[in-house]
């Protein structure tokens, strides 16, 4: 009988070469997050990015890797009839177990929800958010990991859509009314963290969609401070 190899535990708690709990931090997010610049096709840097903002925020007190999922035109769980793979759903489960273990998972999705090829509510982009939480603590995810928590961010309301972005985004106003309460009403009964990033930056002034550089500093730095003063990656080491 050949012998049967020795089981090993699973590695729940990554460390870095000095030792320290290297926590990782993914963004699943749109084009917002990606960082394009309004009105054109090019990228921020990723020190301009608010996920690195945020990753800079936090590292002088730890080890933290933010990872970026950020895809232009990702919806919370609908396709786009145009571009293959923007909804949110697909994949996301997979996405879990390739960056596993996770810390925190940020999702901030919803703009998509409301280009002019949808006839979408708040309502609706809520139950999609909902149903992405869901897949997200039902990934499958080695023995012995950590089911990450989840922020929902509701993403800065769309109010008034100009230049390339004015008819993508036509009626997205009236379509989105209500969605940071509608996504608060969500986690409170998901019991996932919450924030609103109209509560400290609005669109880009440029094409009233994207964000600028400087709204990518202002919500990176904020959701740092949530972060920690929701203890949600646990106590400062």
């Amino acid at each position: 009988m050949r012998p049967t190899a020795p089981t090993r535990e699973v590695n729940s708690k990554p460390l870095t070469g000095s030792g320290r709990l290297l926590q990782h931090i993914l963004v699943y997010s749109d084009s917002a997050s990606w960082g394009i610049i309004p009105q054109t096709r090019r990228r921020l840097a990723f020190e301009a990015r608010w996920p690195g903002v945020l990753e800079r925020t936090l590292a002088p007190e730890r080890a933290v890797r933010v990872i970026e999922d950020c895809l232009n035109g990702r919806r919370t769980v609908w396709d786009d009839p145009f571009k293959p793979g923007r909804n949110g759903l697909e994949g996301l489960a997979q996405r879990i177990e390739i960056h596993s273990p996770l810390a925190l998972v940020i999702l901030m999705l919803g703009t998509n929800d409301f280009q002019s090829v949808h006839e979408l509510t708040a309502a609706h982009s809520a139950q999609g958010i909902a149903t992405l939480v869901r897949a997200i603590r039902q990934a499958p995810i080695e023995p012995g990991m950590p089911v990450p928590p989840v922020l929902v961010v509701a993403p800065p309301r769309i109010v008034n859509p100009s230049g390339s972005m004015a008819a993508k985004f036509a009626g997205a106003g009236r379509k989105s009314e209500g969605l940071a309460a509608a996504f608060q009403a969500v986690a409170v009964e998901l019991d996932c963290a919450f924030f609103d990033a109209s509560s400290v930056t609005g669109p880009s002034l440029v094409d009233g969609t994207h964000l600028d550089a400087d709204q990518h500093l202002a919500l990176g730095r904020a959701l740092a401070a949530h972060i920690e003063r929701s203890s949600l990656l646990g106590p400062t080491p």
